[in-house]
């Protein structure tokens, strides 16, 4: 009975946490916001007074979490948001040197953007037409 999808975690060593969370901040326009004490470092950010984009920090020499089976390949691609007014977010992307491509869906009635944050994760942008 999932009834949506609640946030992203994200887990890097501090350096490039600190550049994820500039990313989603500065190019997406979330708003970092209060966060529990887990006992170790991390953001969360906030779209429309949710913590949509949980990032936290990966310990030096800690093995970065995968999937259940070590062998398995990753099948993780890309988050995507919804948004308002493509046009003004090409304007931002652009002034910030983000590069992206677009695409039109008839089937979905959507304008994507998608383009890459600083640890290469896919991000997709959906606009209504």
């Amino acid at each position: 009975m999932i009834s949506g999808l609640h946030h992203i975690n994200l887990r890097a060593p501090a350096p490039l946490l600190a550049a994820l969370r500039d990313f989603y901040r500065d190019v997406l326009g979330l708003e970092v916001g209060p966060r529990p004490d887990f006992g170790s470092p991390g953001y969360w950010l906030y779209a429309g007074g949710h913590p949509i984009v949980h990032l936290s920090e990966q310990r030096p020499g800690e093995v970065p979490r995968g999937p259940v089976d070590p062998d398995a390949p990753s099948t993780y691609d890309h988050a995507a948001f919804a948004a308002t007014d493509a046009a003004a977010m090409a304007v931002h992307l652009g002034r910030l040197g983000v590069r992206f491509h677009e695409s039109r869906s008839a089937v979905t009635g959507q304008h994507q953007f998608f383009f890459s944050d600083p640890a290469g994760n896919g991000v997709e942008i959906n606009f209504p037409f």
